[in-house]
């Protein structure tokens, strides 16, 4: 087949595949002629959000695999890389934020808003993180309208069924949530004065884990080197168990969810951490208002269960410019996100986890085929071209979803017809 015949073919299949104008069609090819796929970089809007999807070291890794990256002035400075950083590993930058969502792939912690979902092309890809209580169906509506692949990295699965991102987010989490409660029991936060571990002669701190999730894992090893007295609840005995052998070095008390035992903990804990997690919807409140009402005064509630709701009814969302209040003579520490504390590390585990897809994707040649290579990868897929492909959030809002897997394999078949 001549070269003219193939372009030519290639150009109608694109023209079905995602519903475009002969003109929009013209834009596509003119683009495309480079042979590069794009990636872009945007800054964050959200001022509590200090990560950014990718490393300067990871620009490196992608240019050298035929990606051109733009990087949008500013987009890693939150996460402590300057601009000149992303610059000499090979990324373009551009201090124009409508620029960058032209990219063929848009790397994004937050969704992109309505106004930024108008900037982007027909039928590319944003990759963000999804949950399920900040969006609505007028931005669904407008990702469909825009024929983009929508991609939640937080639902993105591995080989065993794991959640990478969720797992290294809720590391970070559990390691700090400790480190916040030492730093907030001082007097100079208006603590009671006590640190985690005691010292010869003097009790430690006690702590109560609500959850023996990930979360709580990373939360309890932590208290328990640092030499407090740590008790975890949770009503799913197997976790408790799993917990048990992996912190098998540290003495645990654990216990299922039991009310009178519970408050009991509570009323004399110095420490409590929320770390209960539903995957589909709200978290369940599980520490009434009384119960909070009875603790030690200046004792600290770190509710990390917040992001789904909070597990305490006292609970109220705060940022990292305020993120206490007092309630009941108890500090509550309540902010979302707090794997934006330490930006740096986490962008650094989001960078080393994503990747490698991106490299993949430069193996395939289209995000298609890396669905179709990495079954965990389409997990992550909540809309395609304009149809819901998550019947959660699609039932959520009251709108029509399809199997995204049906969806690939008549594609597939199209093509090689």
């Amino acid at each position: 087949m001549m070269m003219g015949e193939k372009d030519k073919k290639e150009g109608l299949s694109r023209q079905e595949e995602f519903s475009l104008t002969p003109q929009e069609l013209l834009v596509e090819e003119a683009v495309s002629k480079s042979n590069r796929m794009t990636i872009g970089v945007p800054c964050e809007t959200d001022l509590e959000e200090l990560r950014v999807m990718i490393k300067p070291e990871a620009v490196t890794v992608l240019t050298a695999n035929g990606f051109e990256v733009r990087v949008e002035n500013g987009a890693g400075i939150g996460a402590n890389h300057s601009d000149q950083e992303y610059a000499d590993a090979g990324a373009i930058m551009t201090s124009n934020h409508e620029d960058v969502f032209k990219s063929d792939i848009v790397l994004k912690i937050n969704p992109p808003t309505l106004e930024e979902i108008s900037f982007m092309r027909k039928g590319k890809t944003v990759v963000s993180v999804l949950q399920f209580n900040s969006l609505n169906k007028e931005y669904l509506k407008a990702v469909n309208q825009k024929k983009l692949t929508c991609v939640a990295f937080n639902y993105i699965e591995d080989r065993v069924a794991g959640l990478p991102f969720v797992r290294a987010m809720s590391e970070i989490a559990g390691s700090t949530v400790m480190l916040v409660a030492a730093e907030y029991m001082s007097n100079s936060k208006g603590g009671r004065g006590v640190i985690l571990g005691g010292i010869t002669g003097v009790p430690s701190a006690r702590v109560v884990i609500l959850g023996a999730g990930t979360v709580a894992e990373y939360a309890a090893r932590t208290a328990a080197g640092l030499g407090a007295e740590v008790k975890v609840f949770d009503n799913h005995i197997y976790k408790l168990r799993r917990l048990k052998e992996k912190l098998g070095q540290f003495h645990l008390f654990t216990s299922a969810i039991d009310n009178l035992m519970l408050e009991d903990a509570i009323s004399r804990a110095d420490v409590v951490v929320g770390a209960l997690r539903n995957n589909q919807g709200r978290c369940p409140t599980v520490v009434t208002e009384e119960v909070v009402s009875k603790m030690k005064e200046n004792a600290i509630i770190i509710d990390v269960s917040i992001d789904h709701g909070g597990c305490f009814e006292t609970s109220e969302p705060t940022t990292h410019q305020n993120p206490t209040f007092k309630k009941y003579g108890v500090i509550h520490y309540c902010v979302p996100n707090i794997a934006s504390r330490v930006s740096q590390t986490a962008t650094a585990a989001i960078s080393n986890i994503f990747t490698p897809y991106l490299i993949s994707l430069s193996e395939t040649g289209s995000v298609e085929k890396l669905m179709l290579a990495h079954q965990g990868f389409t997990k992550g897929v909540y809309a395609y071209r304009g149809s819901m492909t998550n019947d959660v959030l699609a039932s959520q809002y009251g709108m029509s979803s399809k199997d995204l897997n049906l969806i690939l394999a008549a594609s597939m078949e199209t093509r090689m017809g």
